[in-house]
């Protein structure tokens, strides 16, 4: 997508299949340049980030003022864990990379650590990953081609779960909450899913809180929150009305006015407000987080 001859956005998606179908819930390259430096919001998801950067630095931080209050960090290579505010990305000029949504109960395999063990919002990839990734880094920046450049990152995972031991798999308690979760859309209740899984909400929170870093009613919201997120974003992209009374009714929500509140807990901003800042990206094809993963 370009919007004037030196300013340009793009990003394309990669076919998700094979070993990591189910793992990866997308995985996306972007390239932007000629672009004024902005303040970007990390949308909240029930995924995981993972950004093979190829260009200039990740600068994130927890608030809008992070870079000029000093707490703002820099990153080669990036992993965000589950988090329940929004990231804040400030963009210089340029940036490049390939950014993936990764299912939080494959962190053992893929990461070598739980989902609770990551930062929140953001991670130096090499903390966690070792050197291996800055060879990645290199690998696929030396890529010609976008496809090229997937392929490298899907046999890095792949390598990396084919080397993972056995007990890297998760409670199977967690595992058949999130599914039951995501089969209800975020909609269900907590009683009842303690039930499903036979532990008290008590044991299951703790299990959550070990493995995820954030209990179950929070996952619950993510995934209601997501769909609705996508539910909106779908209908910008048609060129329809926002239309926030009847996203709300489909998506589970009491009303308009509680949808509105989970944007301003999750975002700290409206709807209308987001597809304001985000509305160029979102046509250019970008806001990928992980839509496979809760279908």
């Amino acid at each position: 997508m370009r919007i004037s001859s030196d300013e340009l956005i793009e990003f394309v998606d990669a076919p998700i299949d094979g070993p990591l179908r189910g793992v990866v819930g997308s995985m996306v390259g972007y390239r932007m340049t000629g672009q004024r430096p902005t303040l970007h919001r990390g949308v909240p998801s029930p995924a995981l980030t993972f950004i093979v950067n190829l260009d200039t630095p990740i600068v994130a931080g927890t608030h809008p003022a992070a870079d000029t209050d000093g707490s703002a960090r820099a990153f080669d290579n990036l992993i965000g864990g589950l988090h329940t505010e929004a990231a804040y990305i400030f963009q210089p000029d340029r940036q490049a990379g390939i950014q993936l949504a990764v299912h939080p109960l494959a962190a053992r395999r893929l990461f070598g650590v739980p989902a609770s063990e990551l930062d929140e919002t953001s991670s130096d990839a090499t903390d966690v990953l070792g050197d291996g990734v800055r060879r990645l880094q290199q690998r696929v920046g030396e890529e010609a081609s976008w496809q090229e450049r997937f392929d490298s990152v899907e046999r890095y995972l792949v390598d990396r779960g084919s080397a993972a031991p056995s007990f890297a798999s998760p409670r199977t308690e967690v595992a058949a909450a999130w599914r039951w979760m995501v089969a209800h859309r975020g909609r269900g209740r907590m009683d009842d899913l303690a039930r499903h899984v036979l532990l008290s909400g008590r044991q299951l929170t703790k299990l959550f809180r070990a493995e995820l870093g954030v209990p179950p009613k929070a996952v619950n919201r993510l995934i209601r929150f997501d769909l609705a997120r996508q539910t909106i974003q779908a209908r910008a992209l048609r060129g329809d009305p926002t239309g926030l009374t009847e996203v709300a009714h489909e998506c589970g929500y009491y009303d308009h006015a509680h949808l509105v509140r989970d944007f301003q807990d999750f975002l700290g901003c409206s709807p209308t407000a987001w597809l304001a800042e985000e509305g160029r990206n979102i046509q250019a094809g970008g806001h990928h987080h992980g839509e496979e993963l809760t279908a």
